[in-house]
Parts: C-alpha cells; sequence; structure tokens
C-alpha cells in the first residue's frame, strides 16, 4: 500500500481519499491525532483515538468511495490548524453517499504531516 501524508492541512482529505479508494484502514488511521475526537454522527458520542477513526470509516472501505473536500478556510497557528470545507461522499457510480460542511482542527502528526484533531463534518456538535 502507499503512504500518504498531508503536507498542509487542506490535504488531509484528499489522502483520506486516496486510502479508501484503496480499500486502506489502516492508512487511514495515519491522517488522525491518537488523541483525536470525530464527531460523527452528530447525534451520537463523539468516537475517539485511532479506534474511533477506525469505526467512523470501517463502514465506507468496501465501497471505496471518493471524497471530494472544497476547503474554503484554513487558520494555521504553529503545529494547529482550523479549517472549515464543504465536503461528499461520493460512491463509484457516482452517487452522492454523504455531504455536508465541516469544521476541523488539525494537528502535525510524529511523521511530520498533519493529521485531523477534531473532526466535525457536520461542524461543531451543540451544547447539551
Amino acid at each position: 500500500m502507499n503512504q500518504y501524508i498531508a503536507k498542509q492541512p487542506r490535504e488531509i482529505a484528499d489522502c483520506v481519499s486516496a486510502y479508501l479508494q484503496e480499500g486502506d484502514l489502516e492508512g487511514i488511521t495515519t491522517l488522525f491525532h491518537p488523541e483525536c475526537k470525530i464527531f460523527f454522527p452528530p447525534d451520537q458520542p463523539p468516537s475517539e483515538g485511532i479506534a474511533g477513526a477506525k469505526s467512523a470509516f470501517a463502514g465506507f472501505i468496501d465501497m471505496r468511495p471518493t471524497i471530494k473536500s472544497d476547503v474554503f478556510s484554513e487558520v494555521i497557528i504553529g503545529d494547529i490548524a482550523l479549517l472549515r470545507a464543504n465536503w461528499s461522499v461520493i460512491a463509484p457510480d457516482g452517487s452522492v453517499i454523504a455531504e455536508g460542511q465541516s469544521t476541523e482542527v488539525a494537528k502535525k502528526l510524529d511523521n511530520g504531516g498533519w493529521g485531523y484533531l477534531i473532526d466535525c463534518p457536520n461542524g461543531p456538535p451543540n451544547l447539551l
């Protein structure tokens, strides 16, 4: 399998998409910080850590979809970044499986690339 490293925060989703298309769940987890939280689905408690990243993407692996991400805001301060993007997950037949507007916090990883620390595919969760 290939190794994809996001050299800029805005490249993380493209790297995730490349791993999805290869069916490489372990590869996808390399684009998440070990202490990450993933707020998806938005009405459920967040998934946490590498195990949470695996569970968030496991259902998509067999489909091998493409993620299209249009990052329209990227603020980088040192080894932390804030991203906002319009995204969609597209099946091989061209149909849209899911879409939304995300807010994410990315952090530099030990491998020198960037990974998601806080992933909110449908925007930040509401306070309870």
